[in-house]
């Protein structure tokens, strides 16, 4: 029998959950939340959300329900995607040193994340 990966998640706390065969997530707007947002330079924002459609389009690696995305400046449109809050936590203050010209663009050991 083959194994379907779920597709659909939802967020309870900070854990993705996913969602049964066929389930569909409410995409009401608290499901749909932005974990993080900062204005990290005049005309620059550092988002991060969380997905309820798990982008990780291959059968490889984890699902990828959090992303980061830069609005503005040199990195404008500059994009990562995670598998969990705590990945998305540090990519989020990665992706902001990045911005800032602090940090270079590298996950931790063992972090699960997807420069898009």
């Amino acid at each position: 029998m083959i194994k379907i990966r779920p597709k659909y998640y939802e967020l309870e706390g900070t854990t993705a959950v996913p969602l049964e065969e066929g389930k569909l997530p409410s995409w009401r707007i608290a499901e749909y939340r932005v974990a993080f947002t900062e204005n990290v330079l005049p005309g620059v924002n550092v988002s991060t959300v969380f997905l309820p459609i798990d982008h990780n389009f291959s059968e490889e690696g984890p699902p990828l329900v959090f992303e980061t995305l830069v609005f503005g400046g040199n990195l404008d449109g500059e994009t990562e995607r995670y598998s969990d809050w705590t990945s998305a936590v540090k990519g989020h203050e990665r992706m902001v040193g990045r911005v800032q010209g602090r940090v270079e663009p590298e996950a931790e050991e063992g972090e699960a994340f997807d420069a898009v």
